[in-house]
């Protein structure tokens, strides 16, 4: 059975961390239809005052936070050490299990055009060692079809397999068509399976999509994915349902209040970290 759109989502532009001006596309409100995935923040901007301010050191805990730049630069420092850089075309993924803090900062570039995720952890993992890895241009598959390229930057294609997650699994592509293509795509029929546009407009089912907009899919076996206008940039990502309680303040995504009470208790107690290095 082949998918179609359910639910399109635009966004609006907002401001976080220590002033970044950006498009929240998936937040609070979305959580059930974009099961597991919770927040989707889109960047893209030629003015380096719209984004330098960068994210100061924050915590998170309960969510794998994964940030796909195709264009920019960012440097990322947290709690465990790690200190690392991206560019263009790389990842960063972060799973925030038990606590972690962590900066970002995002230099000047000729364009920050990119998004960040935030995979929801299942109820018996959100307490998981945090790691820190990323995902860099060599690691990342570029496989040529008949009119484009994917660029697989997570799970599997057909034969091809990236980067796997510890938690949750995710497909992540990122597919470019060439001006009047198509490509269709096989999955399981109870996949959660969202698109959204980077760049240029598509069509899913006969319906069209505008560019920076999220797509969740009704259930189906294939997605066909049509760009009837110029080049188009695609994000598809797929995973499954948890269908567990929600819980959310601010950086903290947990199942009840109380684990939230409990993670600002640790905050304000100085426990929040359970795996530390110091610098």
């Amino acid at each position: 059975m082949e998918r179609k759109v359910k639910t399109k989502v635009e966004g609006f532009r907002t401001i976080d961390g220590a002033g970044v001006s950006l498009v929240r596309v998936l937040g609070h409100s979305t959580t059930r239809e974009f099961d597991p995935i919770l927040m989707l923040d889109s960047f893209d901007s030629t003015n380096p005052e719209e984004y330098t301010a960068g994210f100061p050191m924050h915590p998170h805990r309960g969510i794998e936070t994964i940030s796909y730049l195709y264009k920019g630069n960012m440097v990322h420092r947290d709690t465990l050490g790690n200190e690392d850089s991206i560019s263009d075309g790389e990842i960063q993924w972060m799973n925030s299990g038990s606590g972690i803090e962590h900066e970002e900062k995002v230099p000047a570039a000729e364009r920050l055009l990119g998004v960040q995720l935030w995979l929801n952890l299942p109820k018996s993992e959100k307490m998981s060692k945090p790691t820190y890895t990323s995902i860099k241009k060599d690691e990342i598959e570029e496989i040529e079809y008949e009119s484009g390229k994917i660029r697989l930057l997570a799970g599997s294609y057909k034969d091809h397999q990236g980067f796997k997650g510890e938690h949750l699994p995710l497909d992540y592509y990122d597919i470019h068509m060439n001006e009047g293509s198509s490509i269709t795509l096989d999955m399981e029929n109870d996949d959660s399976v969202m698109i959204f546009t980077l760049l240029g407009e598509v069509s899913v089912g006969g319906e069209k999509i505008k560019e920076k907009t999220a797509v969740k899919l009704t259930d189906g076996d294939k997605l066909t994915i049509k760009n009837e206008g110029e080049f188009a940039q695609v994000l598809f990502m797929k995973s499954k349902k948890l269908n567990e309680p929600i819980a959310w303040a601010g950086p903290i995504v947990m199942n009840t209040h109380e684990e939230i009470e409990e993670a600002y208790d640790d905050l304000r107690s100085g426990t929040f970290i359970k795996e530390r290095i110091e610098y």
